[in-house]
């Protein structure tokens, strides 16, 4: 079966769900979006406490690299080269040259999100010496098992939670706040628009918009097992800890037999459950002119 990879919401989201996760991925302040991220001391004691508990550790240095961030980047990577994790995700094509330059050993993960689609690219960046890739999460099941039998990459496939959906270095939130004076007293807020509600993090690094329905992907887990793919994400953002903890229990545990009752379980706890577009097929036609 796929090793389940988690993506912790908050520290004690992690502690919560050490029992039953395999692998996690945490961040570093002033490098990571789209995880919880810590400073580097802080970083210490996670990684010495996954380390205890058998844990695999990937890092995120996904955000989009500016000339300014380039000092720290590669402080930080020479320092998880000591370190012994298992994988850094990167969105900024910077780590693959500094990866290169430096010589280092830690292996990539390709993790730009809607790009990481198909095996053409994926071979081409396997060659360069990036051995992972974090799948799309708006390719169909199908073509995530295409996916791995066309390319050479190991794949990480995100399997439940809210996705990543929109990213802008602009502060729109805040700047909206700002305008009509409006009191900025949270660290995330929600844009509801046709009935949904689309989960919004204005941060540092800019804004980040969620997908309006979690993605509930455990039925389909097992057919990770069956056509080799090496991890599976569950994403705790905007999640509770103790609701989390129950799926991952369930993702820990699922069979051919119960994952029926497994999803419809899962389903029951939320009201914008579905299955991403894992059956959804994107199709594009060209235009004729005339």
């Amino acid at each position: 079966m796929a090793k389940l990879l988690v993506i912790p919401w908050n520290k004690e989201q992690l502690y919560t769900t050490i029992s039953y996760a395999d692998a996690y991925l945490i961040g570093i302040k002033d490098l990571s979006v789209n995880t919880c991220f810590y400073s580097k001391e802080e970083m210490i004691e996670l990684i010495h406490l996954l380390k205890e508990n058998n844990k695999e550790i990937f890092i995120a240095l996904n955000k989009n690299m500016h000339n300014k961030d380039l000092p720290y980047l590669k402080e930080i990577m020479l320092w998880l080269e000591e370190q012994n994790i298992n994988g850094i995700f990167y969105y900024d094509i910077a780590l693959v040259e500094i990866k290169q330059t430096l010589q280092l050993k830690t292996p990539l993960v390709w993790a730009q999100e809607h790009l990481t689609t198909n095996a053409c690219s994926a071979n081409f960046w396997y060659q360069e010496g990036v051995i992972y890739m974090y799948v799309s999460a708006e390719i169909t099941k199908d073509e995530i098992i295409e996916l791995k039998k066309s390319s050479s990459m190991k794949l990480i496939v995100p399997m439940f939670g809210y996705i990543p959906m929109f990213a802008s270095k602009r502060h729109l939130i805040k700047n909206y706040l700002e305008k009509f004076s409006l009191e900025d007293n949270s660290n995330y807020y929600y844009l509801q628009k046709e009935g949904k509600e689309y989960p919004i993090i204005d941060n540092k690094n800019g804004t980040f918009v969620y997908s309006g329905n979690i993605l509930n992907g455990i039925y389909e887990y097992s057919f990770l097992k069956d056509n080799t793919i090496d991890y599976a994400t569950l994403n705790g953002f905007f999640i509770s800890n103790e609701t989390f903890t129950t799926i991952l229990q369930k993702f820990k545990t699922v069979n051919d037999e119960n994952k029926k009752q497994y999803e419809e379980e899962i389903d029951a706890l939320f009201s914008n459950i579905d299955r991403g577009f894992l059956y959804k097929e994107t199709i594009y036609k060209v235009k004729k002119n005339g």
